[in-house]
């Protein structure tokens, strides 16, 4: 028996928000002092650390829930299931519904039950809860969904991993345009096929990074509201990424018993396309070889940064031939591979 993902759905949405939109704002430094240079040059700088040329948000009227709801309609679709089968319903995310224009994020009931509502689920055997994880929750909820199929206790999980950042940013703070928003689902299950998750790896670091990523003031010295924004130490973090993550990988990948020859792709969350890059390449520096070109799918560049979303809306949309040259074929070996707030490093090695 293996444990398998049968089914993959996603919600990209379709405000696309450019780059040059950001021309007029007024970005600050974190003490509120002004920062030397126009707005095109600080874009420009952005984009080539980033890669990101846009983003995409949601319409005003849509919730995160609402976004889960859609892509995890299509990941049922997409595994011919019934959803009455499904025995839980783990939902990564970090941020609630955060409802236009508003200043407090809404957690009651949980996204997963709001998700279990909108699919009409009947059975109150199918479990719905929510993870808060930072970026790597979606694929700790896979981790978790085969930790409850190998116990015996389910058959059969919904994961989902969205967020809305764009609902919990700071409009005077550059590093509001890598935020954006999303969601991915996948349908995971026992199988009497070969491959599926075949090895994975969690990692927490809290004694100096804990707060690397949190919420905190606005930018801005002269507003005084009580509303707090998604903030990170960008520097501490490409540093901490780059020592620990490729580590984690090789320990992955040397417990699945997979040779790194045999790794097709590396779906990575989509952070930042220089780290990410960095990342991977110092992996396969570990193993001695260069990084094989293609090996790591991007979508940052269009889509930004959604959190939990990145990894299972990349996997979607690259099997729904959806990503240009890039797509994974029947037996192919992969890995899932996340880094962020907590700070928390994961991985899974799957046979597709």
């Amino acid at each position: 028996m293996s444990i398998r993902i049968t089914g993959t759905g996603s919600y990209i949405p379709s405000i696309i928000e450019k780059n040059e939109n950001f021309y007029n704002h007024e970005f600050l430094n974190a003490d509120g002092s002004s920062i030397n240079s126009t707005n095109e040059v600080i874009v420009e700088k952005f984009k080539a650390i980033t890669g990101i040329q846009e983003r995409r948000y949601i319409k005003n009227e849509l919730l995160n829930s609402d976004i889960a709801f859609y892509a995890s309609q299509k990941a049922i679709e997409d595994a011919k299931i019934d959803k009455e089968s499904i025995d839980y319903i783990i939902v990564a995310h970090n941020y609630g519904d955060v409802k236009h224009n508003t200043e407090q994020s809404d957690t009651v009931p949980s996204i997963a039950s709001r998700v279990k509502h909108l699919l009409k689920i009947e059975n109150p055997k199918c479990v719905g809860y929510d993870l808060l994880f930072g970026c790597p929750g979606w694929i700790e909820g896979v981790i978790q969904a085969k930790a409850f199929i190998d116990s015996g206790i389910a058959k059969r999980c919904l994961v989902v991993g969205t967020e809305t950042l764009s609902r919990v940013i700071d409009k005077h703070d550059r590093d509001s345009m890598i935020y954006s928003d999303g969601a991915g689902a996948v349908i995971i299950e026992e199988s009497n096929e070969k491959g599926g998750i075949i090895a994975h790896e969690t990692a927490t670091y809290t004694l100096d990074e804990a707060h690397f990523i949190y919420f905190g003031e606005t930018n801005h010295p002269e507003i005084t509201d009580q509303r707090r924004y998604i903030k990170m130490y960008g520097r501490k973090i490409y540093e901490f990424a780059l020592t620990n993550v490729p580590i984690s990988l090789k320990s992955c990948l040397d417990k699945s018993g997979v040779s790194i020859n045999d790794v097709k792709k590396i779906l990575i969350h989509q952070a930042n396309e220089k780290m990410d890059e960095a990342i991977v390449k110092r992996f396969y520096k570990l193993h001695g070889m260069q990084m094989p070109e293609g090996v790591m799918p991007m979508t940052i560049n269009t889509l930004g940064n959604s959190s939990v979303a990145t990894v299972p809306t990349l996997y979607d949309m690259i099997l729904k031939g959806q990503l240009d040259n890039q797509e994974i074929n029947k037996g192919d070996i992969i890995i899932f591979a996340s880094v962020g707030a907590g700070m928390n490093i994961n991985a899974i090695v799957y046979q597709h």
